[in-house]
């Protein structure tokens, strides 16, 4: 199978790179990480092979991107106005990102945050870039068997999260 010209690939898979990147990056690095990925998709499309599975080729390389993005922000300091109180942990009670763009429901979106980062990397390849085993193995550097694993305990680490999370409004405990 003869590789299609890249800007068809683009016009092809845009919207699956960037709703991708949105969901695992985030809405405040999405574009960085879709264009992180489009970068390192057309350096590496000269040297590929044959044309099988090009999506999930371009997941691939978006997942990566957006791990890589993580890793960067976890190593950067970050500069705060003020410090948080000594009695509430960094972050609580801070509003949840809206993430309208994305389709997921906010209380899903806060799940997935909390699970650790090749389950969440793994449930979301699996479940909005709707890659087979295979696919997220490849991704994640694994096998099909530990994506499984992986895929399997995300899911159970978010309906632990979704039955024991307080409901909206919170409560007066």
């Amino acid at each position: 199978m003869v590789l299609p010209p890249f800007q068809e690939l683009v016009d092809a898979h845009w919207r699956d790179v960037a709703r991708l990147a949105y969901v695992l990056a985030g809405p405040a690095d999405a574009e960085d990480c879709t264009q992180r990925a489009w970068e390192q998709a057309l350096a590496a499309y000269p040297s590929l092979r044959h044309a099988g599975n090009l999506r999930g080729w371009l997941m691939t390389i978006t997942a990566r991107a957006a791990t890589d993005g993580h890793r960067t922000r976890a190593r950067r300091a970050v500069p705060v106005g003020e410090l948080p109180e000594a009695s509430r942990p960094v972050g609580a009670g801070a509003p949840a990102e809206p993430g309208a763009g994305d389709g997921l429901d906010p209380r899903l979106r806060a799940g997935l945050a909390g699970l650790p980062q090749r389950q969440r990397v793994a449930v979301v390849l699996r479940y909005v870039a709707d890659l087979d085993h295979a696919g997220i193995a490849a991704a994640l550097g694994t096998t099909p068997t530990a994506t499984r694993r992986l895929v399997s305990d995300g899911l159970a680490g978010l309906r632990a999260w979704l039955n024991h999370d307080v409901p909206e409004g919170g409560t007066d405990g």
